[in-house]
């Protein structure tokens, strides 16, 4: 194990705000010495089955942690998921059912150990103690806190000066996730800046229920491709971990240099002294942004999907974009309608170009659709039979054959 004050410069990378630092230095210092891992608790509710790379910056501090010796708490609120985080919600948020949660919570258990070693990492759910509560004691933990109190948080303030609905249940989303760093004795927990209300309505519990407070520490919310949003599905701004490894690699070299720097920091493992030098070097010239980017493209898909398919699509996209060529191999998608013409979006969706007509409609709006090298840029081109070679954004190649 380190010395505790070398964990923590490591642990302080990418870290927004520590509460508090010297807390934790002094239990990484306990920690040493008595040769006792800390536990570190992060909880994540089941509400999306995939992860992007927004969601991975919290899973690779966790990561630091494991690398550390510390016990890693990958806690699954399959409980509260039913609830609902209002985090951010500017209405009520609507339940998930017990069998979206199981589902969802297998899905992210196989995604999840790409980045963390399963070995390590001690999966938990809290219904395991929150499900066995009896009406007595929920009604017990509503007293451990005020109306008041809750309502100091900004997405409630709002809703209330509004004149929007908050449930009861609502207000009882930080009771609960708060209860589980009670349940775990949780050493630390990990959240993003906008979970600070619940994280530190954790250490209020712990220290109103006679245990040991928790060290709170906040990462970034990522910034998608677009360099300013939060990285969103909704937005379009994502890279997915299950997305293939060409996509990934592609996407990440489509990111600004600026960009590119963050993304290092927080999802690069590198080390803090390979991070300052590449830096340097970016600044004085020495290392092109080019360069530096591939290499982080090729470390992201050896990650997730191995070092064969980094190589593959790190050739690819050498081939394509550096050479302006086409691949050598274009996918098929064969498909059958009646009447003599179909909708391009329609296609798009069918054959797994987009996820909806609705995205397809903007891909096209925004210029990022040709057929056989012609840019389309009305969202009503309907196409007779033939072959087609479809260009989805500045990656994606299918085949159509429509027969």
């Amino acid at each position: 194990m380190l010395q505790p004050e070398k964990q923590l410069e490591i642990i302080k990378r990418g870290a927004v705000e520590i509460i508090s630092e010297k807390e934790l230095l002094l239990k990484l210092e306990r920690s040493f010495q008595e040769n006792v891992p800390l536990r570190i608790k992060a909880g994540f509710d089941p509400t999306a089955p995939d992860i992007h790379l927004g969601h991975t910056v919290l899973l690779e501090k966790m990561h630091q942690f494991q690398q550390l010796g510390h016990e890693v708490i990958f806690l699954i609120g399959d409980f509260t998921g039913m609830i609902g985080d209002p985090t951010g919600r500017s209405e009520l948020r609507k339940p998930l059912t017990g069998e979206e949660v199981s589902k969802n919570a297998e899905t992210y258990k196989t995604q999840v150990f790409r980045i963390l070693d399963s070995e390590k990492t001690r999966v938990v759910f809290n219904s395991e103690w929150l499900g066995k509560m009896d009406g007595l004691a929920i009604v017990r933990l509503g007293a451990m806190q005020t109306v008041a109190r809750m309502l100091e948080r900004d997405d409630f303030k709002k809703r209330f000066k509004n004149r929007q609905d908050i449930s009861i249940v609502e207000f009882y989303y930080p009771l609960f996730q708060a209860y589980d760093s009670v349940a775990l004795h949780a050493d630390v927990e990990l959240g993003g800046t906008d979970q600070k209300f619940n994280l530190l309505m954790g250490r209020t519990m712990q220290r109103k229920m006679a245990v040991e407070e928790q060290v709170v520490l906040m990462t970034p919310l990522l910034e998608g491709l677009d360099g300013v949003n939060k990285m969103s599905k909704s937005l379009g701004n994502y890279i997915g971990i299950d997305e293939p490894a060409e996509e990934i690699f592609g996407k990440i070299m489509s990111i600004s240099d600026e960009l590119m720097l963050r993304y290092y920091e927080l999802l690069s493992r590198i080390s803090l002294d390979k991070l300052k030098r590449l830096k340097e070097g970016l600044g004085s010239g020495a290392v092109h942004p080019k360069t530096a980017k591939e290499d982080l493209a090729f470390e992201l898909v050896e990650r997730y999907h191995g070092r064969d398919e980094a190589a593959r699509s790190k050739d690819i996209f050498l081939r394509i974009f550096r050479d302006k060529g086409v691949p050598e191999e274009i996918p098929v998608y064969e498909i059958t309608w009646d009447g003599d013409e179909i909708w391009v979006p329609k296609i798009m969706k069918l054959s797994g170009l987009s996820k909806s007509t609705g995205e397809a409609i903007r891909l096209i709006n925004q210029g990022g659709l040709k057929i056989d090298d012609r840019k389309i840029d009305n969202p009503e081109t309907k196409l007779s039979r033939g072959e087609y070679i479809f260009k989805a954004g500045k990656r994606k190649f299918l085949k159509i054959k429509a027969v």
